[in-house]
């Protein structure tokens, strides 16, 4: 065979499929590069020789990738620990060692202290005990190196552990159970583990600690099954609780933080269903609590024979209503007329969250692209807001396992104030910084500014930006806007340690807080999907303007703004449709495990998840009108035949979310139809949707895109450079 030069991209066959729709025919030329069984020869030597010339176009910023890597490492604290919580009788935390890749669960048994104890201190580090090493389970597979911990379950008790992980991306885990007397998994009696296979995420124990629930995805990784699991027994003997025929609809198991009532939920994108039965009476039927009705959604949880609603029943941006959990009231069948408010709809704040202790209702809440924890006293209706120092910032409750714990656990943090972890005294209202992330090398937050910009949308929509970059950096610089704009997901604006490397090198990072998240209400959402769904583009390409008037971006010597685009899964469908749309406007482009394929995905409801994304996008397959829209923004429809910016775009072989021949097949038409680039593809062949599942190793891959981005767009300059 002849030798070829890995810094050409590879020249995949193409072998035109046609497909026709609503008397709509279009070609697809790389429709053979989807492989539902990552096995395909060809297809795997595709993605390899695209990984090689990935490499080779990047090797001149080798260095540069080693220098951010080591700046990235420099900065962690790699032997770290975090802030124990209480729960029961123990303190549960988990470490970090450096040169390991994953954390380290242990508890210490606990006192009657109220202040957590310190993990660094070597007496305690005598006395704890390791629950689960992640890294020794990772090793017990060498030829793998992937592995993520998909259920980390205690019993009530705290006896037991049921954990699983999963070692390719797949999101289908193995099931086990641990004996924490021992810290071996159980075995059943002929000595092979007490284990299931194929477990997805949610999962729930009875009371008495001998039964445990959990879900299994079907074909298409939709979790559609709840089993119950009696410990000691075969997984062939497990008894199927519930199966969801509607292919729109999750299934999802839990317990109510008091642990008194299984909760039962089906939802779909937009209609949820909650059903609830007694822990201590695991086999008895559920009782539906939540009907099902389309386009209303509740979560649910119960203290003090209460169970509390957070619904968008009547309230578009959602209420806390209440209920009763005796057993009367359930045998009867769910009224939602008669449920009471607890915290009333208030139009324009978005409660997204609600959490419970013992005379506590804790709320979160979002308005104008700000969060926000609201805490109401049960006993008496008198409430508060807890304090946020900076205005454009984040805030979120922490864990808060213990229903009569009296402090609250919350995390704070901005663009340069790292994760910061505080306790709240619900009684005395003292607050106690527990923890600050450390960030090492010297980090002073009073070096950076951050701030809050407005983009006007073509239809006069006000949209907001998150802004931040170092105080010292002269105006004009790159800038890297980030953006999602999907699902009613909300970026907040949080600290990176990574992106100091971008900041010290003069850049400015953004988040566009586009239509199709959640970051400004449910109304913000609805105006960003179905035949909506341009204003999410349109939306990023206003940002990216925005930025420019503002000064903070300017323009480089090739004329293109120095804004450079960075999203992953529908960020990189909203990074691609932007690229379409203002092809002029942009430096660089990063799109991971990008949404690119849209059309032909949504077309095909053999595909994992795309009946239920049809809520989201729309069914083209049977609405002409939806077709039309999303052939109108779908990336890989629209490549136009002008000069490109420079790409990267990233794939994982084994991910169940996004085909890893969706960023293959862009990738090989933006090289056919469009001039510039280049137009680079890294494949993770033995991973999923999340990328690399190690600390390290995903401190190099985003190395390498910060690299990319440094080398593709530039640096900019420091007042003191």
């Amino acid at each position: 065979m002849p030798e070829t030069n890995p810094t050409s991209p590879p020249t995949p066959r193409r072998d035109p499929v046609t497909r026709e729709r609503h008397g709509r025919t279009a070609v697809d030329e790389y429709a053979w590069m989807r492989d539902d069984e990552r096995t395909d020869a060809d297809v795997l030597a595709h993605l390899e020789a695209e990984n090689v010339h990935t490499a080779a176009v990047l090797e001149p910023t080798k260095d540069l990738q080693e220098a951010i890597f080591t700046e990235i490492k420099g900065r962690v604290q790699e032997t770290d620990l975090s802030v124990p919580t209480r729960r029961g009788s123990w303190w549960y935390y988990s470490r970090t060692i450096e040169g390991q890749q994953y954390p380290v669960h242990c508890r210490l048994a606990a006192g009657d202290e109220t202040d957590p104890p310190d993990p660094d201190d070597p007496a305690v580090v005598d006395a704890e005990q390791v629950l689960l090493d992640q890294n020794a389970e990772a090793a017990t597979d060498q030829t793998l190196d992937y592995f993520s911990l998909g259920v980390f379950d205690l019993s009530p008790d705290g006896g037991t552990l049921a954990w699983a992980a999963d070692r390719n991306g797949s999101e289908r885990h193995l099931l086990r159970f641990r004996d924490l007397s021992t810290g071996e998994d159980r075995r059943l009696p002929d000595g092979s583990f007490d284990e299931v296979p194929g477990v997805y995420y949610s999962t729930a124990w009875s009371a008495d600690g001998g039964m445990f629930f959990y879900t299994r995805p079907d074909e298409a990784t939709r979790p559609h099954e709840v089993w119950r699991h009696r410990l000691g027994t075969p997984a062939t003997e497990d008894v199927l609780v519930h199966r969801e025929d509607d292919e729109r609809f999750f299934c999802q198991i839990s317990e109510t933080k008091d642990r008194q009532w299984l909760v039962l939920e089906m939802g779909s994108k937009i209609t949820s269903e909650v059903r609830v039965g007694p822990t201590v009476d695991p086999a008895e039927p559920f009782h539906v609590l939540v009907p099902r009705r389309q386009g209303i959604e509740a979560e649910v949880e119960h203290v003090g024979g209460t169970f509390f609603l957070l619904t968008n029943d009547d309230a578009l941006d959602f209420r806390v209503a209440s209920t009763s959990s005796d057993e009367r009231d359930l045998q009867a069948g769910p009224d939602p007329s008669s449920w009471v408010d607890v915290v009333p709809h208030t139009p324009g704040v978005r409660l997204e969250g609600v959490d419970v202790l013992r005379d506590h209702l804790l709320v979160e809440e979002r308005t104008e692209a700000t969060t926000r924890i609201r805490v109401r006293r049960l006993s008496s209706g008198e409430e508060f807001l807890l304090d946020q120092a900076e205005e454009v910032s984040a805030v979120s409750l922490g864990s808060n396992p213990d229903m009569d714990w009296p402090q609250l656990r919350h995390t704070y943090t901005s663009l340069v104030t790292p994760p910061t972890v505080i306790d709240v005294d619900l009684e005395a209202g003292t607050r106690t910084v527990r923890k600050v992330q450390p960030v090492l090398g010297g980090y002073d937050p009073e070096q950076y500014v951050s701030r809050r910009l407005w983009a006007t949308a073509g239809d006069g929509t006000q949209v907001p930006i998150s802004l931040v970059h170092r105080r010292d950096r002269q105006p004009g610089g790159p800038v890297l806007l980030y953006g999602y704009g999907s699902y009613e997901i909300s970026i907040d604006p949080g600290f990176s340690i990574s992106r100091l490397s971008l900041l010290d090198r003069g850049w400015a990072f953004a988040i566009g807080h586009i239509r199709g998240g959640g970051e400004m209400g449910r109304r913000w959402y609805l105006e960003g999907k179905l035949e909506a769904k341009a204003n999410t583009f349109d939306d990023l390409v206003a940002c990216g303007q925005a930025l420019l008037d503002d000064g903070v971006a300017g323009t480089g010597d090739d004329g293109r703004p120095r804004v450079a685009i960075r999203g992953g899964s529908a960020g990189g469908l909203l990074v691609g449709a932007a690229l379409n749309r203002a092809p002029e406007q942009w430096a660089a482009v990063v799109a991971e495990v990008p949404f690119v394929d849209a059309l032909n995905t949504i077309l095909d409801p053999t595909l994992p998840l795309t009946v239920i994304e049809w809520e989201e996008w729309g069914n083209p397959v049977d609405s002409p009108e939806i077709f039309d829209v999303m052939a109108a923004y779908s990336p890989y429809e629209n490549v136009p035949e002008v000069a490109l910016p420079p790409v990267l775009a990233t794939g994982g072989l084994h991910d169940p979310r996004v085909g890893y021949w969706e960023p293959a097949k862009w990738v090989a038409r933006l090289r056919d139809r469009a001039e510039g680039g280049p137009f680079l593809l890294k494949t993770e062949l033995g991973a999923g949707h999340g990328g690399p599942s190690g600390r390290y190793d995903a401190w190099r891959d985003e190395a390498m895109v910060l690299a990319f981005l440094v080398t593709t767009v530039g640096e900019g300059t420091l007042a003191s450079g």
